[in-house]
């Protein structure tokens, strides 16, 4: 099955196939202020059309992509090409799809 999403204006969409097992939230300081919600995915399961802008961030292992209309974070992309995964804001899709999910912490702000 595949969900579709979105950033708060529109400008960006997302789509993944399959269906989330978890979610995870991280405490990172980039995370915690933005309230990401991550599933991870294959590249190829995931398509993302509109341009986002780029963020890299501390060890520079991975863009972080928002929305340059609203600022919505909308997924990150890793920055090692031989890297086969990446994160996908859930917040950009139906609470339905995500609300009873299992959390899973994710301890960024120690790395």
């Amino acid at each position: 099955m595949k969900h579709e999403g979105s950033c708060h204006c529109g400008t960006i969409q997302v789509v993944i196939e399959g269906e989330p097992a978890d979610a995870s939230e991280c405490n990172c300081s980039i995370c915690r202020r933005t309230g990401a919600l991550w599933t991870y995915r294959l590249p190829s399961q995931v398509e993302v059309t509109g341009l986002g802008v780029g963020y890299v961030q501390g060890d520079a292992t991975l863009t972080l992509w928002h929305c340059g209309t609203c600022g919505v974070i909308t997924h990150w992309t890793p920055r090692d090409p031989t890297y086969n995964r990446m994160g996908i804001n859930l917040r950009l899709f139906d609470p339905a799809l995500w609300n009873a999910l299992p959390r899973l912490l994710i301890d960024g702000a120690s790395w």
